[in-house]
């Protein structure tokens, strides 16, 4: 009997010619992402996190490698040590209220 696999074996190549999967399972996603599965299980119940289906006849959570790609991207841009438009050590100082200031 041959040997299952932890992952759907869809390959693309990338840019340096070799493959990768294109779709991963929570395991591998979580390797992918340096985190524990445990933490994408709670983030998917919670409907947070990068986006994950459901695939084939045992509805397996499959996430794509594009989709987590793009999922971290999202998350430095929302971090404001990454996005310097979002950096408030980057803004004009704001001028304080009337009622704030003494006469």
């Amino acid at each position: 009997m041959p040997a299952r696999t932890s992952s759907v074996r869809s390959t693309t190549p990338d840019s340096v010619g070799t493959t990768r999967r294109a779709f991963l399972n929570v395991s591998d996603a979580a390797e992918y992402l340096g985190l524990s599965p445990h933490t994408l299980y709670v983030w998917r119940h919670r409907r947070q996190g990068p986006p994950s289906f459901r695939m084939g006849p045992r509805g397996r959570v499959m996430y794509r490698v594009e989709a987590l790609d793009a999922w971290v991207r999202d998350q430095e841009q929302a971090d404001s040590r990454s996005n310097l438009l979002l950096n408030p050590l980057g803004a004009s100082p704001q001028e304080r209220s009337a009622r704030f200031t003494t006469v």
